[in-house]
């Protein structure tokens, strides 16, 4: 039924619309195109240029597409079958585009090109292509979750290192939320992240979700979560709207939320905004309950099954994922490589901040991979909103969104 609605919703799209994503004639024809997301796409042509001087004859054809207009672009594609050969693929977006046919299953080609073997990948990285009995992309670059700290804040808690577990936290959090001045807070959690809640509940042992789709929010693991993250709001160690910028209340000499949960795109954003306090903040793995799984996030490279020149996408997909040329994106572009080899480059094993993504990699993990979980996260927002800003209990709001969750999957 998905894979129809998606047929459905590409085939209502109006003819002039698909003459639009045409890839041109002549020397373009002749091309390997290209789609590459946001700031990817716009950064892509220098490392291609490197492909084309080793590849004699080869012209590689970029188009950067925003990321705001990407899915319904690549909709597009699927109906007119005049898409790319390579496309950049949210893993999120794996699972519906799979099913509808839109994607190569690129197994062959695994076993032609060392490089995009499967043992070279983190596990969970892995996952976002491995569908179907099929392998329909490379991971190509990560994305995961960790704890930024103040270590001077801490330290005059009584911390002389991160939280390690839930209870430790938790204990900090109020610690440090009682510290004298106004607006201090132990700790900022970001309600209108999707991942957030999923995440705490898999660190308390909560499957999310049966081995046949089916939701188990309303058992213990999950319900204990969302207790746990509900009482940093009821307490106050957590803000409910900040009202200022993040980075500046970190960066304080005081600082207002010496804690916050977040990717790897924030340790530039803070050297730049806040520079003289790189000696007075670090990263850490997140704390431990049952486990401390973070989420594994990212963009695939895959080749689109109307492509003519899958040989060529598949040797240009395998070129991507050389360690050299993980590590050439990393120090361009700031990307956080997929493939453990690139992992030991030296600015990733020296630089502690960034070495700590490279440690929570080992225990991550995307979200569940179908078409469905987009609206079923963003319904538990709802949910959420409903425990930390009202007096919902909480047991009975995760009933609601269970029952919620059950209707959107089946």
């Amino acid at each position: 039924m998905k894979k129809l609605g998606l047929a459905l919703a590409v085939g209502a799209l109006s003819v002039s619309t698909l003459a639009a994503c045409s890839s041109g004639s002549g020397e373009d024809d002749k091309a390997l195109t290209v789609w590459a997301m946001g700031e990817e796409g716009k950064a892509l042509p220098k490392l291609v240029k490197e492909y084309e001087k080793a590849n004699k004859g080869v012209k590689v054809k970029v188009q950067a597409i925003p990321w705001d207009t990407a899915h319904d672009k690549l909709l597009t594609a699927v109906a007119s079958k005049n898409g790319p050969d390579v496309v950049q693929m949210g893993t999120s977006w794996m699972p519906e585009f799979v099913e509808a046919g839109a994607l190569s299953d690129m197994k062959k080609y695994v076993e032609k090109y060392p490089s995009l073997a499967k043992d070279n990948f983190y596990e969970g990285s892995y996952e976002t292509v491995e569908l179907k009995d099929g392998v329909y992309g490379a991971p190509w670059y990560t994305d995961t979750r960790v704890l930024y700290y103040r270590k001077d804040a801490l330290s005059d808690v009584g911390y002389k290192k991160a939280p390690e577990t839930w209870e430790e936290l938790e204990d900090a959090s109020a610690k440090l939320a009682k510290r004298p001045g106004e607006n201090m807070y132990g700790i900022t959690l970001d309600t209108n992240d999707q991942m957030l809640n999923f995440m705490f509940a898999r660190q308390n042992g909560s499957d999310l979700l049966t081995q046949d789709n089916k939701p188990l929010f309303n058992q213990p693991e999950f319900i204990e979560s969302a207790e746990y993250l509900t009482s940093y709001f009821k307490q106050k160690y957590a803000p409910i709207d900040l009202g200022m910028d993040i980075v500046q209340a970190f960066g304080a000499k005081d600082p207002n939320v010496p804690m916050f949960i977040s990717g790897p795109w924030m340790i530039n954003l803070i050297n730049e905004q806040m520079p003289g306090i790189e000696s007075q903040w670090g990263t850490a793995v997140l704390p431990k309950k049952e486990n401390n799984i973070s989420f594994l996030g990212g963009a695939n490279l895959s080749i689109f099954e109307s492509s003519s020149k899958k040989d060529q996408a598949a040797k240009f997909i395998a070129y991507m994922s050389e360690p050299e040329t993980q590590t050439a994106w990393m120090e361009m572009t700031k990307s956080l490589p997929s493939t453990k080899e690139a992992w030991k480059n030296d600015t990733l094993q020296n630089d502690e901040k960034l070495k700590t993504f490279g440690e929570q990699m080992k225990a991550a993990q995307p979200m569940p991979l179908i078409s469905s979980w987009e609206k079923v996260s963003q319904t538990y927002l709802q949910s959420f909103e409903k425990m930390y800003r009202g007096d919902a209990a909480v047991d009975k709001e995760v009933e609601v969104f269970q029952k919620k969750a059950e209707t959107i999957l089946k």
